[in-house]
């Protein structure tokens, strides 16, 4: 290979990584608490839960580094700095995703967030191309070194560079993301999400069962399918021993909503009650009572007693808490709202944040807002209430 043509390639190679990191940051900073959950799921299988915590810094800290050594890699600043954080980044996802995979501990690793799901193994092949064209950048890194003439230039851009990813990090923290890709985003229909078409693909499993020779004491394992295929059982020098769990051998179609089934304190299901209500709803969520801002669930009730009282609203919370625990807030904040409870991870991805606010009509989500931004009670009515007709 020519010098020329070594040189191109280093350059694309540059900018495949470069763009890939900051891509991949940008994507989970744009939800830094949807990483920080994927977070907890790794220091729980690493016995490391006092971090949980730290989660949401660590998770804005990562992030933002990714952009950072993405965007210093492409203008040459710190080169040799900059892929030797670029190795240990990568080193280290690259552990993570095997030991993920290898050991099926984390079925998503959040790579990119909730926008581009990947296997574990999917994300271990491709954080080991990465590797490896680090690698390739680290033995060139002289090549694309930028020292900059001007140190102030350096200083100032360096600084732009690192100040607006954790700003940006910050800001959908205390917000919502700019970008939802989560089945609850503005405009899902959450009864139709939940559907499964008419003729879509099931799951399909497998039974092994174990036999054993009555005469030889020779084992055996075949599937249920092979069992009643072969017709052994009519064999009478076999004997079952065992039979597996069902095996999934085949996934069939998933809907995007899955998991969400909303109860009450007796067990009683009211997901289709309140998700296919066809009148304006306010679904106040706080997945956490403990960890939740009681000011702001304060301002959801006072949203929520104006709501019912002027236009009739249904107003309920849902948590993930248990029915004492709902009762305790209840009586400290005087809650009008319906209490309902469902698992923990659907509600995270109903609104990121604890508490927030979702106005649904018929199903569909007309709006959400965090703790950090809720909406006035007047503000509700105008926009919404008072065109209930419409």
């Amino acid at each position: 290979m020519t010098e020329k043509r070594k040189n191109i390639s280093l350059t694309l190679i540059k900018l495949f990584v470069a763009l890939l990191f900051i891509f991949s940051g940008l994507i989970k900073l744009n939800d830094p608490l949807g990483f920080s959950y994927k977070l907890q799921e790794y220091f729980e299988v690493f016995h490391v839960t006092f971090l949980n915590p730290l989660a949401v810094f660590i998770s804005i800290t990562i992030c933002a580094l990714e952009v950072v050594l993405g965007l210093f890699l492409i203008t040459g600043y710190y080169a040799k700095k900059v892929v030797w954080g670029l190795l240990l980044l990568i080193v280290f996802f690259t552990f993570l995703t095997f030991y993920s995979a290898f050991f099926d501990v984390v079925k998503s690793c959040g790579c990119f967030g909730d926008a581009i799901p990947l296997t574990p193994w999917q994300s271990f092949s491709k954080d080991l191309v990465l590797l490896i064209l680090i690698v390739l950048l680290f033995i060139n890194v002289n090549k694309f070194s930028n020292p900059s003439k001007s140190k102030n230039a350096r200083t100032i851009w360096s600084s732009v560079i690192v100040i607006i990813p954790l700003l940006f990090g910050l800001y959908t923290y205390a917000f919502l993301p700019i970008i939802d890709f989560l089945p609850y985003k503005i405009g899902a229909n959450i009864p139709e999400s939940m559907k499964i078409p008419e003729g879509a693909p099931q799951n399909e499993y497998k039974i092994v069962y174990t036999l054993k020779n009555k005469k030889t004491g020779e084992r055996k394992d075949m599937t249920d399918k092979e069992y009643l295929a072969t017709k052994i059982y009519e064999n009478a020098d076999w004997e079952l021993i065992s039979s597996s769990d069902p095996i999934l051998v085949k996934e069939g179609y998933q809907p995007k909503i899955s998991d969400l089934n909303v109860y009450d304190a007796q067990g009683v299901s009211y997901t289709k009650e309140i998700f296919e209500n066809p009148y304006y709803n306010l679904v106040a969520v706080a997945w956490n009572l403990d960890k939740t801002h009681k000011k702001a669930l304060g301002d959801i009730n006072a949203i929520a007693i104006n709501a019912v009282e002027n236009f009739n609203v249904r107003a309920v919370l849902l948590t993930s808490n248990s029915a004492q625990d709902a009762t305790k807030i209840n009586k400290e904040l005087n809650l009008l709202t319906e209490i309902f409870y469902a698992d923990a991870v659907p509600l995270k991805s109903m609104v990121r944040a604890n508490p927030g606010l979702i106005l649904l009509k018929d199903g569909v989500v007309i709006n959400k807002w965090p703790a950090s931004a809720l909406p006035s009670y007047n503000y509700l009515a105008d926009n919404y209430f008072s065109k209930i007709n419409d």
